[in-house]
């Protein structure tokens, strides 16, 4: 295991503990960075922190965290103060309760850790833990602190070890009505739901992340390959506008789009697609049953 731990400290359920580290579950570090730079001398960009009334250049050791109590008035809060807060949670995460998985709303799910133990000491017990949440199929909360912040973290079997993600406070939430509410209710009429069901059923696949692909991320690395060998690059031309059609219109036609395909598919693949769709009709049939 190359990677350093985010975060280094104890798992304790009750009277049973654990040393454990925590690192990052997902990265951006993989993808292109573009940076600023000065293109007359094509230099790096540097900024400095300058004192927003004196315009004056601040030095780092001069620069403090404060928070805004007035306009313009600030309390002066130290790095010990900060550190200070949430002390319980600082270098232990004691899980409170346990809930069932499929209660969290995904609205809530932040950042995702890897949690593993830290030394042989460790695993017995961290074994134990582990072993007893996934068997009640249940999420474990409790809290951390990074960076003098606390957080909540929903902790679950991920394979041979465990998977901890944040998860947001309610403040953190915005309210969905706030931009639903004012939405009308339509009236749908019952050809069009049917022809959009069917487009459904026929895109009806299973969650494949393998298969996603980044396409900006693929383009801008093939830009950055040609200016490398000094060819022009031509922005593309932009595409016509579609011609407005009506709703029911562009339902039939997609219909028909989606079945075109078959007529040319060889016989194997035109039988896994069908076996496909019964997958998804039955899907469809139980979650309706459920």
């Amino acid at each position: 295991m190359g990677a350093r731990p985010y975060w280094k400290g104890y798992l304790r359920l009750s009277l049973v503990s654990c040393r454990i580290k925590l690192f990052p579950a997902a990265s951006e570090w993989e993808k292109v960075r573009l940076h600023l730079i000065n293109k007359k001398t094509g230099h790096r960009i540097k900024y400095c922190k300058l004192d927003a009334e004196t315009g004056e250049q601040v030095d780092d050791e001069d620069i403090v965290m404060g928070y805004e109590v007035d306009e313009g008035r600030y309390i002066e809060i130290t790095k010990d103060e900060r550190e200070a807060v949430a002390i319980e949670s600082k270098h232990t995460i004691e899980i409170d309760q346990f809930v069932p998985r499929n209660e969290i709303d995904a609205l809530y799910l932040s950042n995702p850790y890897y949690i593993t133990p830290d030394g042989e000491v460790a695993r017995q017990a961290y074994a134990v833990i582990r072993a007893a949440i996934e068997k009640e199929h249940m999420a474990a909360l409790g809290r951390v602190v990074f960076t003098t912040r606390e957080h909540v973290i929903a902790i679950e079997p991920r394979g041979k070890g465990l998977l901890g993600v944040t998860l947001r406070y309610p403040y953190e939430i915005r309210n969905a009505e706030n931009y639903f509410n004012d939405l009308p209710d339509e009236k749908i009429d019952k050809e069009m739901l049917d022809l959009a069901t069917h487009i459904v059923v026929t895109k009806a696949g299973h969650f494949v992340p393998e298969k996603f692909e980044d396409r900006y991320e693929r383009a801008i690395k093939e830009l950055i390959e040609k200016k490398q060998r000094g060819e022009t690059i031509e922005k593309p031309k932009e595409r016509a506008p579609a011609k407005v059609i009506n709703l029911m219109e562009a339902l039939r036609r997609s219909v028909i789009a989606e079945r075109e395909p078959k007529r040319r598919e060889p016989a194997g693949q035109r039988a896994t697609a069908r076996s496909r769709h019964g997958s998804a009709r039955r899907l469809t049939r139980a979650r309706k049953a459920g």
